[in-house]
C-alpha cells in the first residue's frame, strides 16, 4: 500500500504586505497562501495541493489586528486567530451572529490557530462563519500588486472551494458594517456532534423588528447549495410584515424549498438537509422577533 507524502515546496515567511505581494505577483498559480494552516496542510499532505511555493503570511504584524469604530464598523485583519476573533467583547455584544459562528468552528485548539479569513478563502458550503457574514452585510478587502477592490460577501464565493480571488490576490481584511440600531443576529449549526464536525446545515438570521413589524431582515445558508447563500425569496415574505407565527412558518418553508438546492452525502440526506432549513431559519426568525 503506497503512502501519499507531500510534494517538496519553497516555503516563503514575508514580514510586510510589500514582500508578500511581491511573492504572489512572482509565482502566482504555483504559489499557496496559509496563516493558520488548518485547512491548507490537510490539503498538502493528501496532494490535493501541489504547489511550488508556500507563503505563510502569519508573520505579517500588519495583518493581524482587530479594530471596531462607531462609524465603519469592524474590521478583521486576515492573519487574526479565530480565538482572538471570539476574545473581543464587541465581536460577542454587537455581532452575535458572527461570534456564534466563529465558536462553532472546530475545536479551541484549531481555532487557536486558524483564522476567519482562511475560512471564508477555503470557501467549502459548509463554512460556519459564512452565513453570519452575508447576514452581517460583510465585504473583502482584496489586494495585489496592481491595487485593491472590495468586494460583498455574496460576490465572493463563486463554487465549491472557488472564490473571486485572482493567481497574484490576497484577501488581508473583512469589513462588517456597524449594525442598525436594534438589530439582532443569530447563528445556528446542526451537527451530528456538538464539536469537531461539519455542519449539515447551517443558518444565520439578522433583523430589526419594530412594533412588530420587520423592518429588515436577512437569512445566510451554508451546506445546501454549491455556495453558501442568502435565502432572497425567504427574506421578501418576511420584510415589511407584521410578524406572526403563520408568516414565520411561511418564511421557513419557502427558505427550504425554494432558497436552497442541497445534495446527500454521507452526512445527511437533501430531504434531511431541507428539513433543517425550516427549523433553523424558523428558530432564526423567531429570535430576532423575540417569540
Amino acid at each position: 500500500m503506497s503512502v501519499k507524502t507531500m510534494k517538496p515546496f519553497e516555503y516563503h515567511a514575508p514580514h510586510s504586505m510589500e514582500e508578500l505581494l511581491e511573492i504572489l505577483n512572482e509565482y502566482q498559480e504555483r504559489a499557496v497562501i496559509i496563516a493558520g494552516g488548518t485547512d491548507v496542510v490537510p490539503k498538502l499532505k493528501g496532494r490535493v495541493l501541489s504547489p511550488e511555493h508556500v507563503v505563510d503570511i502569519s508573520g505579517i504584524r500588519e495583518l493581524s489586528y482587530l479594530n471596531y469604530d462607531e462609524k465603519e464598523g469592524l474590521k478583521i485583519g486576515a492573519a487574526l486567530t479565530l480565538k482572538q476573533l471570539e476574545a473581543a467583547e464587541v465581536v460577542k455584544e454587537k455581532y452575535p451572529a458572527l461570534y456564534q459562528g466563529c465558536t462553532s468552528i472546530a475545536s479551541t485548539q484549531i481555532r487557536n490557530v486558524a483564522t476567519i479569513v482562511g475560512n471564508i478563502c477555503n470557501a467549502v458550503p459548509s463554512a460556519d462563519s459564512a452565513p453570519s457574514l452575508l447576514v452581517l452585510g460583510a465585504k473583502v478587502k482584496i489586494e495585489s500588486s496592481e491595487g485593491e477592490r472590495v468586494v460583498p460577501i455574496e460576490e465572493f464565493f463563486t463554487g465549491v472551494c472557488k472564490t473571486v480571488l485572482k493567481r497574484n490576490e490576497v484577501v488581508t481584511e473583512l469589513q462588517i458594517p456597524v449594525p442598525e440600531k436594534g438589530s439582532r443576529s443569530v447563528y445556528y449549526s446542526h451537527t451530528a456532534r456538538r464539536a469537531l464536525d461539519l455542519a449539515m446545515v447551517g443558518a444565520a438570521v439578522s433583523g430589526r423588528v419594530e412594533n412588530g413589524v420587520c423592518k429588515e431582515v436577512r437569512i445566510g445558508l451554508g451546506a445546501v447549495a454549491v455556495t453558501p447563500k442568502r435565502a432572497y425569496e425567504a427574506e421578501k415574505l418576511v420584510r415589511g410584515k407584521m410578524i406572526t407565527e403563520e408568516l414565520i412558518d411561511q418564511a421557513a418553508d419557502c427558505a427550504c424549498t425554494k432558497d436552497c438546492s442541497p445534495i446527500t452525502d454521507m452526512r445527511a440526506t437533501s430531504e434531511y438537509r431541507r428539513e433543517m432549513v425550516r427549523v433553523l431559519t424558523r428558530n432564526g426568525l423567531k429570535e430576532i422577533a423575540g417569540l
